[in-house]
């Protein structure tokens, strides 16, 4: 199985790397690492949350198994890894006394990387938030985004000289609305109110923490600084003007929201409009500071949403329709158009020469260890990457400034609420034993990457 597109194809300054998060990933939970507790831990102990009430208290084991994963990535032909840094090992309780055991792994993790010749690239914050900080509110406080600017001055001292890039927050919709408005995440509020305030103080966060970044970091640093947003095409579900409607506002909370923060320190008006009553008060003195000059975006994109108007006075009044395109594991569309109307929209509208990274994108799959010869058959996410590489070249011949595409997940992990079931990595793993297996996706990046 191999890719229709080749790595010459991208240019020779072009990124390949795969992905991952600290908690989807890392375990290594016991007393002896010095881990504080995360928000995530407590969701997953509460029945009805998680399924199976599992929890990322093991996961891949790759605080103990970092290396070989390492290899792994050096191996498949790889420029880069994405990891995230887990706050509570770090600060374990969110601000104040640091964890030297955390610190020392991730020395331990970014000196890995450099001595196989990939690229460190960070995230700050990929939704493990320390329960001491839950527990004053978490992004529902303004308190955080001081003690989250704090955290990233640690960061950028300790690691600022060896790091590549760091990206402060992934996914702000999903640690605010996702976690706030619907309660799918942790921690798992259904409050417009709570979901508001989220709403805005991720992205104070990002803007303090960006500023706290570069004063932190080591004279004759290089590391590039950014953001990585999530985005789905948002698109009528119906040709009527209920549906239309509906879209346009999927996409103003979704996409617009947190772009024109960050970019243009503005959101859109029918946000405002609609959240008026619920966002915290003086948040327009505040829209400069969110705004801060950033070095790259990073684009997650999975799927598109198709909406529907639902008869309900409630905000927002929509629903999101399933298509007819072929499914993922998770019922998620493959739809790589969608990809390149994204890259393209962002480049036209709010990023012009700002570099932009696919900083994820994959499918989950059902995948499993061939009894007969070891191996794991997934054409079906061999096919999915193709086609999303194909139309990252599409954009790039039209001019977008896309400078990289890192490939989620490097391994099977922990996918937050629904557990273990869904595998979306390129490399299968057995969570009984922790043995990996590179399925025939990690294949055809070897090939592509090491011809």
């Amino acid at each position: 199985m191999k890719f229709n597109v080749t790595k010459s194809s991208f240019g020779s300054e072009f990124i390949f790397g795969a992905a991952t998060a600290a908690y989807q990933i890392e375990g290594g939970q016991g007393p002896e690492t010095g881990r504080g507790s995360c928000h995530w831990d407590t969701f997953a102990a509460t029945r009805g949350n998680v399924v199976g009430l599992e929890s990322g208290a093991v996961a891949c084991d790759h605080y103990n198994r970092w290396a070989e994963d390492l290899d792994l990535l050096q191996a498949g032909g790889f420029d880069a890894y994405r990891f995230s840094f887990a706050w509570p090992r770090i600060m374990p309780t969110g601000k104040g006394a640091l964890n030297q055991t955390g610190l020392d792994f991730y020395d331990r993790l970014i000196d890995g990387m450099l001595e196989r010749g990939l690229k460190p690239f960070a995230t700050a914050y990929h939704w493990d938030l320390p329960s001491a900080l839950a527990d004053e509110g978490g992004w529902m406080n303004a308190s955080v985004t001081d003690r989250f600017a704090d955290y990233c001055s640690v960061l950028g001292e300790r690691y600022g000289d060896r790091l590549a890039s760091i990206a402060t927050i992934n996914e702000p919709w999903c640690v605010a609305w996702l976690s706030h408005a619907m309660g799918i995440h942790a921690p798992g509020h259904r409050d417009l109110r709570a979901a508001a305030r989220a709403m805005h103080h991720v992205l104070l966060a990002h803007g303090k923490g960006v500023q706290a970044l570069r004063a932190s970091f080591p004279s004759g640093a290089t590391t590039d600084v950014g953001l990585v947003l999530n985005y789905e095409k948002a698109e009528p579900a119906f040709d009527t003007d209920q549906s239309r409607h509906a879209a346009a506002i999927w996409h103003a909370l979704y996409n617009q929201w947190y772009v024109g923060g960050a970019i243009k320190g503005e959101y859109p008006a029918t946000m405002t409009e609609a959240l008026a009553e619920f966002l915290p008060a003086g948040w327009q003195d505040e829209m400069s500071t969110l705004a801060q000059p950033l070095d790259f975006l990073g684009v997650n994109y999975y799927t598109r949403a198709r909406m529907a108007a639902l008869p309900d006075p409630g905000f927002p009044a929509l629903e999101s329709v399933p298509g007819p395109l072929d499914k993922t594991q998770i019922g998620w569309e493959v739809y790589p158009q969608g990809l390149a109307d994204i890259l393209t929209w962002l480049h036209k509208d709010y990023t012009g020469d700002l570099p932009l990274y696919v900083t994820e994108n994959g499918m989950a799959w059902a995948d499993t260890v061939s009894a007969r010869d070891g191996s794991v058959q997934d054409q079906q996410r061999v096919d999915y990457f193709d086609s999303h590489l194909r139309a990252c070249l599409d954009v790039m011949a039209k001019g977008v400034p896309l400078k990289g595409y890192f490939a989620w997940s490097l391994l099977d992990n922990y996918e937050w609420a629904l557990g273990y079931g869904p595998r979306f990595g390129l490399v299968h793993v057995d969570y009984e034993s922790q043995v990996r297996t590179p399925k025939a996706s990690f294949n055809a990046f070897q090939s592509m990457l090491t011809a």
